[in-house]
Order: structure tokens, then sequence, then C-alpha cells
């Protein structure tokens, strides 16, 4: 990977604009692909990237250390590829893209309070301002800068899957600290991968005896593409190598950056004009998130 693009906060920046698209996609495709399905078309495109870069770095050895980490491995796939992704999938069926983003943008928090539960780490100063700040800026884009529209959002059962996603999301973003040391980043994601599908397969096949199908056309077999390529594939690598050199609190602020990469693509593909409060609440999470990356990783 060239040095530019080896910076972890640039990695995190791209991911969170990769998955940014991925919630405008999986919310068209709504109608036309079923989430489980989507799910597992999108991790069958992300495996047949990752095998050739995996195959290289293949050895005994490699194999021993997924033996001798099985169960983090196992815990792992389920959690960031069989689960997040489905979960969020299921939850754009039900709810709307207000919502989704509303309660996407706390799993920065969701993991700094398990990352201070399990792994006993605190915000101090800065760190604790600038979460703060962060998640200031997404209530106010999603909030439209009225709190009457907080006030008024409520649940439903799309935004119960949605906060599942969420608790998942985070889960695995704290159990990375977990992965085993020395094993190759691609043979990490190529494993990852394949216990997701051992899950999502059965459950695509209950979902297609349960009666949902796949309409397929141009538009919806580029979307299918989009999810595998980049919020699956390259999403998923760059969010490993960023968490892995700035750690889950840090890492897990760049979410942040979703609502306001929203609101640029709505302007860009859906003809949407931007607002003051989305000026002024991206402002806000560049602020919270320079505050949180000040000192180099």
């Amino acid at each position: 990977m060239p040095s530019v693009l080896a910076h972890p906060y640039l990695l995190l920046t791209l991911t969170a604009l990769f998955w940014s698209g991925n919630m405008v996609t999986g919310r068209g495709l709504r109608e036309d692909v079923p989430p489980i399905l989507l799910a597992l078309l999108r991790w069958l495109i992300a495996l047949g990237l990752t095998l050739p870069f995996a195959a290289r770095h293949f050895d005994r050895q490699q194999l021993a250390t997924i033996r001798r980490a099985w169960p983090a491995m196992l815990l792992l796939g389920l959690l960031g590829v069989a689960g997040y992704n489905t979960f969020a999938y299921i939850a754009l069926q039900h709810t709307t893209a207000t919502n989704a983003s509303l309660l996407n943008s706390f799993i920065p928090i969701v993991t700094i309070a398990l990352s201070w539960a399990l792994l006993g780490r605190r915000l101090h100063g800065a760190e604790a301002l600038g979460v703060l700040a962060s998640m200031a800026g997404v209530l106010l884009i999603v909030g439209r800068g009225d709190p009457g529209v907080l006030l008024s959002l409520s649940l439903n059962r799309g935004d119960l899957w949605m906060l599942l996603a969420v608790l998942t999301w985070a889960l695995y973003t704290v159990g990375l600290q977990w992965r085993p040391a020395g094993l190759d980043p691609m043979v990490m994601l190529a494993a990852f991968t394949l216990v997701g599908l051992s899950a999502l397969i059965p459950a695509a096949a209950a979902e297609y005896v349960a009666g949902a199908r796949l309409e397929l056309g141009p538009g919806t077999l580029v979307g299918i593409l989009y999810t595998g390529v980049f919020p699956g594939f390259l999403g998923y690598v760059f969010y490993n190598r960023g968490v892995a050199a700035v750690g889950p609190n840090r890492g897990s602020l760049f979410i942040h950056l979703m609502p306001a990469f929203g609101t640029g693509l709505a302007a860009l593909f859906l003809g949407e004009r931007p607002h003051w409060y989305h000026l002024c609440g991206i402002v806000l999470i560049f602020v919270g998130i320079v505050m949180n990356t000040r000192k180099a990783p």
C-alpha cells in the first residue's frame, strides 16, 4: 500500500465514505434485494477480492495461528461479517435513513463504553470534549438544527435492528484488540469472511424459503458490486488497519463522519441542497476528531 494511503486517519476517513455509500445503497436496493441475500452477495464479492492477496501469505504458520486463536476468529467473523451489515440491511427495510443515521452514529459512544468495561480504557480531557463535540455535530445534522426533530423520533422495528447492529459493530471494534498477532491482514479478513459466510448461507436460504426474491437489473447489479468492492472489501481492510494503528476509541470516532459524507452524497446524487446545520455539524464533527487525533498514532 502506498505510504500516503497507509496513514490510519486517511484509511478511517475513506472507510466512513465507503460505508456512507453503503447506507444509501442498502436503502435504495430494499425493494429489489432481500437484506440477508444482499449481505451474502456482498461478502462473496469481497471474498473473491481477498483470496488472491491472502493466498500469497497463507502457509502452515498462518494456519497454526488461526487454529490457536479460533475462538477470537470465530467471534470476530460472526460480529463483523455476519452480524453488523446484515442487521443494518434488515433495519433499512423498516426505518428511515434519518433514524438509521442517528442510531449508527452512536457506535463510537458504545465502543468507548465497551472499551472502558472490557479493556479498562478511559477518556481524558480533550478526548472527552472531542467526543462530545463530534456527537453534537451528528445530532445537529440529523436533527436539521431543530431539537424538536430529535424529540419526535420514535423507535420502530427497524430502529431496534439498527441498535443491534450498533452493538455488534462496537463489540467487533473492541474485539479487534484480541486478533492473533502475526496473522497477515488479508488472511485474517479471508478467515473472518469465511466464518461470516458460513452463517449467512443458511440464513439466506431460510430467507428464500420464506418468500424473499431477488429482482436483478442493471442498477441492482451495480449496487451489489459497490457493496462488495468498496464497503465490503476496501472498507474492512482500511478499518482493520486503522483501528490496529490508533485503537478502538479513536478508530470508531471516524464513524461520526458518516452523516457528513451522507449529506454530500445526497447533494451529489439526489440533488438535495445542504443547509446551515449541515455545514455547522460537519465543522463540529471535524473539531471533535481533531481533538482526539492531535497526537501522532
